[in-house]
C-alpha cells in the first residue's frame, strides 16, 4: 500500500484522538497535533502520504497550511475536515489543491472510503512517473510473416495469458522489448501497470534503490522516501531489461521478492508485500553466465519458467523488405514527409544486406534515409549506407554479405576501427551514452566500459 504514514491536524482533541485511533487500527502511522505551529514540525521532519487538516485552527486557517503543501512537487496528499457550514470553504479548498474533504461528524466508514481513494490515486500518480507503456492502437508491433517469427507469435499468445515468468532472449537489436510489450498487452494485466527496468543503465550502487526504494536519510541525498519499482509495478508487471547486468550483490535479493514476493527498502525494516509478474531480457547466454559464476543458478531457473528466443534478422530473410517498408511508412508519417518509397535497386540492396545489428540496425537505417530523402523522390540504396545492386547481378552468396559505403585509406586494427566508430556515434547522439548505446547495439554497461578501455572522451 503506498499510504503509510499520515498526519492528523485538528484542535478538538476527541475527534483528533479517536481518528488517530481508527488509523493505527488499521496499521498506519500516525502523528497527530492541534495546531499549524505543531504540524510544521511534524512535517519538516519525515515524509507524509497524507494529512488530515482541519479547517480552522487556534493559529491560523488550515489553507495557509494547504498552500505550503501543495507547492511541493512530492508533497503528501492533503484532506479537509470541516463543520456543516463551511462546505463551501471546503470546496474551495479542493479548488486550491486539496483531494477531498469530510464534514464533521463523520464515521468511521466515511474516512476508510477516504483514505483508499487517496491510495489508489496516489499509486496512480506515483506510477504515472515510470509508466512506460506507449498508447498504441495497433493490434501487435511484431512484423513478419516467416516461419521463425509465426512460431514466435505463437508462442506469445500461448505464454501471455498466463502469469508466468517469461525469460525472453536474442542478440543486441532483435526486439526483445518489443516482445515483452506484446506479453503484457496481451494478458489479462494489460491494464494495471508495466514497469520497464533498464538494469544495464543503473550503475550498482543505485540499483538496489531503483528496485526497492528507499527511506528519507537512508543515504545521501535521500531527502524524502521514495517508493522502488517493484512496489510500483504491484499488481501488474515488471520487465527486467538486459537483467544479466544485475550486479552479483543484488541478485539474492532479487530471488528473495520472486520467491516471497516481499522485500524491505533501503534503510526500512517494514515488510512490503508485492505480486508482480516478472518479464526478463538479456542478449547474454545466461547458462554461459552461471557456470561462470557471475549469475545465481537458482535465480536463472526462476526467471527461466518460459523461455522465449527472438530470431536474429539474418534467420527471416523473408521479413526484411517487409519490415523495411513498415518503418519507412512509420518514419515518413512522423517526419511529415509524403510520396516516398524505395527504387528497385536499394529493395535489392535492403534484401542482400547480413544486417548484423538485426532490427535496429535495419530502423535506424531507414529513419536516416527518410530524414535525407527529397519528398516524392524514390530512396537509393546510398541513403541507407548501402552498395546499389544491378538487376543483372547475381544473388549469391558473396552478393548478401555486408556492404560498406567506404573501405579504410590504410591498414588499421580491429580495436583503432572500433575506437574511432564509438567516437563517431557518441558525437551524432551528443555524448548520450544511451543513445549511442543503442545505435551501437550494445548495452550501456559494455559501452561504458569499451569508453574507458580507449580513453574516449565523450
Amino acid at each position: 500500500m503506498a499510504i503509510e504514514k499520515i498526519v492528523v491536524v485538528d484542535d478538538e482533541m476527541m475527534i483528533r484522538k479517536a481518528l488517530e485511533t481508527q488509523l493505527r487500527n488499521k496499521r498506519f502511522s500516525v502523528a497527530s497535533t492541534g495546531d499549524l505551529k505543531g504540524a510544521r514540525k511534524i512535517l519538516s521532519r519525515d515524509s507524509f502520504d497524507l494529512v488530515f487538516l482541519d479547517l480552522r485552527l487556534p493559529d491560523g486557517e488550515g489553507t495557509e497550511l494547504l498552500e505550503e503543501i501543495t507547492a511541493k512537487t512530492d508533497g503528501p496528499m492533503v484532506v479537509m475536515m470541516t463543520g456543516y457550514g463551511s462546505v463551501e470553504s471546503a470546496v474551495s479548498c479542493m479548488q486550491m489543491g486539496a483531494f477531498d474533504y469530510v464534514v464533521k461528524p463523520f464515521s468511521f466508514d466515511q474516512i476508510e472510503v477516504v483514505v483508499d481513494k487517496v491510495a489508489s490515486f496516489d499509486k496512480m500518480r506515483r506510477v504515472t512517473k515510470y509508466y512506460v507503456e506507449e498508447s498504441d492502437s495497433r493490434s501487435s508491433d511484431i512484423v513478419g510473416e516467416s516461419e521463425p517469427i509465426l512460431k514466435l507469435k505463437a508462442l506469445v499468445d500461448k505464454v501471455a495469458k498466463t502469469e508466468a515468468s517469461v525469460l525472453v532472449t536474442g542478440e543486441n537489436g532483435t526486439g526483445k522489448e518489443l516482445v515483452a510489450r506484446e506479453l503484457y498487452r496481451n494478458s489479462m494485466l494489460a491494464k494495471e501497470p508495466y514497469i520497464r527496468v533498464n538494469c544495464a543503465a543503473i550503475s550498482e550502487t543505485l540499483m538496489e534503490s531503483e528496485f526497492f526504494g528507499h527511506e528519507k536519510g537512508s543515504f545521501t541525498g535521500a531527502t524524502e522516501r521514495r517508493e522502488g519499482r517493484f512496489e510500483l509495478a504491484d499488481g501488474g508487471t515488471i520487465l527486467l531489461d538486459e537483467v544479466s547486468e544485475i550486479a552479483p550483490s543484488l541478485q539474492a535479493k532479487l530471488l528473495r521478492v520472486l520467491q516471497e514476493k516481499e522485500f524491505e527498502r533501503v534503510g526500512g525494516n517494514k515488510t512490503i508485500q508485492v505480486k508482480v509478474r516478472v518479464l526478463a531480457t538479456t542478449n547474454r547466454n545466461l547458462t554461459e553466465e552461471v557456470e561462470k559464476g557471475n549469475f545465481r543458478e537458482d535465480l536463472y531457473y526462476r526467471l527461466n519458467v518460459f523461455p522465449i528466443a527472438v530470431p536474429p534478422l539474418r534467420d527471416r530473410a523473408g521479413d526484411i523488405l517487409l519490415l523495411a517498408n513498415t518503418f519507412l511508412e512509420r518514419h515518413a508519417r512522423r517526419h511529415g514527409i509524403e510520396k516516398i518509397s524505395f527504387s528497385k535497386s536499394c529493395e535489392r540492396a535492403i534484401g542482400a544486406h547480413s544486417w548484423p545489428g538485426n532490427v535496429r540496425e535495419l530502423e535506424n537505417a531507414v529513419e536516416r534515409a527518410v530524414i535525407l530523402a527529397d519528398s516524392g523522390k524514390k530512396i537509393e540504396a546510398e541513403l541507407l549506407g548501402l552498395v546499389q545492386l544491378s538487376s543483372s547481378e547475381p544473388k549469391s552468396s558473396k552478393a548478401k554479405k555486408a556492404l560498406k559505403t567506404e573501405e579504410p585509406s590504410e591498414s588499421k586494427t580491429m580495436e583503432e576501427v572500433e575506437k574511432s566508430h564509438i567516437s563517431k556515434v557518441l558525437a551524432a547522439c551528443d555524448g548520450n551514452r544511451t543513445h549511442a548505446a543503442e545505435k551501437l547495439g550494445l548495452n550501456v554497461r559494455t559501452l561504458r566500459n569499451k569508453i574507458k578501455q580507449y580513453s574516449i572522451q565523450d
